[in-house]
């Protein structure tokens, strides 16, 4: 048994307090919790038809959740107390502790000793909603309903309690088996709970609203148990994490963002992300109806044209599409549909068939066994109290039945929330299909899931990479050093080497072959100051760059110059939760005209690397662009690999590496550094 399982499927509950504990008591007996209530109040003998006692130690036994609503100095006698009698946990309502000010840092830490191992939800929190097992340590209305017994619900948990009252009161037909609010997380974090509740069986899917991750290892184990439970998790996570990268003088570092890095971890992991509250909600109705999908490929059916080209044209911003159909496919929708009906997909089966049983049942027969991964109809019923809808329920049947006879998975898309009766969606729910509430809604949700899909398909990720504290004190390499230390790491670079006069420079010149490249060294931005000549293709070009540029710095650097059909900036970074990021983006000037780059998480795997590539704004110029031959693919991906790996095997000292760019070559011609800089911890 988890150590949470206590306290969040509790057969005993004490509400200790006054107004929140006896809210408490009243949400438990309307949800028709059959457990213990006791109640605690230093004065009162009675709550709510219940004997209250006045002291933890007076209490008839020995509770399994407690929840504690009193103010932030009592809390901390009141748990130690708890702890001492052997309470499974315990829900701290008050508030004015780390979030509030010194005094009440000072309060949590002796919050936190006072509970020693007993688990606490809080403090500053609302606590939890066991709809399966009608147990609300909850201080407040709520708008769900009990989970009747046999059936199965969905799990949110979330970092703000009013934004979970405001999850109870959905109606969308969202089963809810638990809602749980997690408020300072001073002795138990959401990765925690989550991982509890995952182990309930009457649980089919969690939603977490995340304002800032408690452990990435936990939430990395999150991941697995998600997989291997074949429960999907999304995620809904607002704000920005702090970045404890240093900016540097690289371009790296401005490319990458707290935001990037999240999505990029969750995307790893198998997690699914919302970025609105109806799409996290319209998820886990997908989620809890028919789980992961198995890709993108989505059917569409409608009897109206307007609302055929509407779902067409807005899932050209997402990821889901609608697959052509070829003449077999057509073939039996359109001998359902007859010749004045054009068949395709999105389709639009006119009024013709509609209210006919027999004939609309055969097309959408037709379209759900070509095998989409999800099927939608589109379907807006009349106004409630005002209208008849029997006819509207013959498609419903229909579709039901289409959707049996092939073993599909279907939808129906509400093009406005409020043209469909809860009670119907609940109703379809039951019968195997989910109802999505909003066109755009329901392709983002489907996206979302098919996300999830097929990033279980892959193998799970390595661990990210721990990383100590970096010092202050920075060593930054030159170019030189830089280069060198990258090649041998198995980075291509130039040949070339160090000059420090104008004649060793004419005469490396001469040994390597014109066009050359003539740098000065030591200089963090070169462009700026004019510190590197290119495509020198004689000795009297040498000689003249090499005298402006010695003025600069005593140290320069002459290499080949290398011909390239595209360049890319690679670049490492650190960041405290999420160890080492890799950056992938345009290089040279695209990188500040297009902001064009994609960010992974290191260890990253071969294939990561080339779906980046592939996402890149510039990636045509990699395939060959006007006529121009494909680029060399398998290196640019080799050299990558080992700027990766030249970072894994200094991640204890590398602030960050930028190269930039990396010159590309057609295909066979291999890739180059033509620039590079790293900054390490210096070591003392």
């Amino acid at each position: 048994m988890s150590d949470l399982e206590r306290l969040l499927r509790p057969k005993s509950i004490v509400a200790i307090g006054g107004l929140q504990a006896s809210r408490v008591i009243e949400q438990c007996q309307l949800m028709g919790y059959s457990g213990d209530i006791w109640p605690l109040h230093p004065e009162k003998s009675e709550v709510r038809g219940l004997k209250a006692f006045r002291r933890v130690e007076d209490l008839p036994g020995i509770p399994d959740a407690a929840f504690v609503g009193v103010n932030r100095h009592g809390t901390i006698d009141v748990v130690r107390a708890l702890r001492e009698r052997g309470c499974g946990g315990a829900v701290c309502y008050a508030s004015g502790f780390r979030e509030a000010d010194q005094t009440g840092g000072e309060l949590q830490s002796a919050l936190i000793d006072a509970a020693g191992e007993m688990p606490i939800l809080g403090p500053n929190c609302y606590g939890f909603i066991n709809y399966a097992d009608g147990a609300l340590l909850w201080p407040d209305q709520q708008g769900g309903k009990r989970l009747q017994a046999g059936k199965t619900g969905v799990a949110i948990i979330a970092q703000s309690s009013n934004i979970a009252i405001n999850f109870t009161m959905q109606q969308r037909g969202l089963p809810l088996a638990y809602v749980v609010t997690v408020g300072n997380q001073a002795v138990v974090g959401m990765s925690r709970i989550a991982l509890t509740i995952l182990d309930d069986p009457r649980v089919t899917a969690l939603g977490m609203y995340v304002e800032g991750f408690d452990s990435i290892a936990t939430m990395e184990q999150l991941a697995q148990k998600s997989r291997a439970l074949n429960k999907p998790i999304v995620i809904f996570k607002v704000g920005k994490s702090e970045q404890s990268q240093v900016a540097a003088m690289s371009h790296t570092a401005s490319l990458v963002g707290s935001h990037e890095v999240t999505g990029e971890f969750l995307r790893r992991n198998g997690f699914g992300q919302a970025d609105s509250i109806p799409v996290f909600l319209e998820t886990l109705k997908l989620l809890h109806q028919h789980g992961p999908l198995e890709g993108y490929r989505v059917s569409s059916m409608s009897c109206s044209g307007g609302e055929a080209s509407i779902i067409a044209d807005a899932a050209e911003r997402y990821k889901v599409y609608f697959p052509d159909l070829d003449a077999d496919q057509k073939a039996p929708i359109e001998a359902a549909l007859g010749p004045l009906v054009k068949v395709a997909n999105p389709l639009d089966y006119q009024t013709y068939s509609w209210a006919n049983r027999e004939v609309m049942e055969a097309t959408y027969r037709g379209m759900t066994a070509i095998g989409f991964d999800l099927n939608y109809l589109i379907l807006d019923f009349p106004h409630h109290a005002r209208c008849e809808d029997w006819e509207w329920h013959i498609a419903v049947d229909a579709f039901e039945a289409a959707l049996n006879a092939n073993n599909a998975r279907g939808a129906f898309v509400v093009g406005m929330p409020e043209n469909i009766p809860e009670e119907y969606t609940e109703d379809f729910s039951e019968r195997g299909i989910v109802s999505f509430y909003g066109i755009d809604e329901a392709l983002q949700a489907t996206g979302i899931a098919a996300d999830i899909g097929i990033a279980w398909k892959q193998e799970p990720p390595e661990p990210v990479i721990e990383l100590p504290r970096i010092s202050a004190s920075q060593l930054t390499l030159n170019e030189a050093d830089a280069k060198q230390a990258l090649f041998a790491a198995g980075l291509p670079i130039p040949s070339g080497g160090h000059v420090n006069s104008v004649e060793a420079a004419i005469e490396k010149a001469e040994a390597l072959g014109f066009p050359v490249v003539l740098k000065a060294l030591g200089i963090g931005h070169k462009t700026e100051l004019n510190a590197v000549r290119l495509n020198l293709s004689s000795p009297e070009a040498v000689n003249h760059a090499a005298s402006e540029l010695l003025k600069l710095s005593d140290q320069l650097y002459l290499e080949a110059m290398k011909p390239a059909l595209a360049e890319l900036i690679v670049g490492v970074t650190r960041d405290q939760q999420f160890g080492l990021v890799l950056t992938i983006g345009s290089g040279g000037i695209l990188v500040e005209l297009l902001q064009d780059s994609k960010t992974l998480i290191i260890p990253a795997r071969r294939d990561e690397i080339e779906d980046a590539l592939a996402g890149l704004r510039s990636t045509p110029l990699l395939h060959g662009f006007r006529g121009k031959p494909g680029a060399d693919i398998t290196a640019t991906v080799d050299a990558i690999l080992a700027v990766q790996q030249y970072a894994i095997s200094n991640s204890h000292a590398l602030v960050e590496l930028d190269v930039n760019p990396l010159l590309i070559g057609a295909r066979g011609e291999g890739v180059f550094a033509a620039d590079a800089l790293i900054v390490l911890e210096e070591q003392k």
